[in-house]
């Protein structure tokens, strides 16, 4: 019912006339503009609280998370942030491939549109995510394919070529203008497509 409540507050949920439950306090209110203006801090601050509660672990790290391009060292904070991420984009799509469909979770990942070292505060974004399994990931974060504002798949001209690879035709060619399926919670946010689509797909 909580989660329900984050819905009534959901822009996503608004337009498609999802009005969540009518019980909605001030404290949800906080806690949606909260992961709002900055996911990355909330990521960790309730994967590491989950952790406590649910696993029993308790985990130190109060240092700030890195703020240069690249990360040296994996802190605790950084794993318990991708953790979330990895998590609450997987169960969006309900742990299939949002291409292909596939739902073998140990070659799924949570994939990032805006990459990781581009953009610190969208890290922890479910937003920022797709669910793509392994050969989809690699040619998404490559640039070899991006989604359109319609949610469909584009191409790159660099796999356009004639084959017979069985595989090559199924995992890449054949899923051109395909639409993706679209998970159940935070819908992939057009802006962070649209930064893709200009800074990383390979047209």
């Amino acid at each position: 019912m909580k989660l329900v409540n984050f819905a009534s507050f959901d822009p996503v949920h608004q337009a498609r006339k999802v009005r969540g439950l009518s019980n909605a306090s001030r404290a949800d209110r906080q806690i949606w503009d909260e992961f709002n203006s900055n996911p990355e801090r909330l990521a960790f601050e309730s994967q590491k609280a989950f952790n406590v509660t649910i696993e029993g672990e308790v985990e130190s790290d109060n240092a700030e998370p890195p703020l240069g391009p690249t990360e040296g060292i994996q802190s605790v904070r950084v794993r318990l942030v991708q953790r979330f991420f990895r998590e609450a984009v997987l169960a969006g799509y309900e742990y299939h491939c949002s291409i292909c469909d596939l739902e073998l979770v140990e070659l799924l990942t949570a994939s990032h549109i805006i990459p990781w070292s581009r953009n610190v505060e969208r890290r922890a974004d479910p937003r920022n995510g797709l669910a793509l399994c392994a050969i989809h990931d690699r040619a998404f974060d490559r640039g070899l394919i991006s989604i359109d504002e319609s949610f469909r798949v584009l191409l790159s001209r660099r796999l356009k070529t004639k084959t017979t690879n069985r595989l090559y035709l199924v995992a890449l060619l054949e899923i051109e203008s395909k639409t993706i399926s679209l998970p159940n919670r935070f819908l992939p946010d057009p802006v962070a497509l649209a930064f893709h689509r200009q800074e990383i797909f390979r047209q």
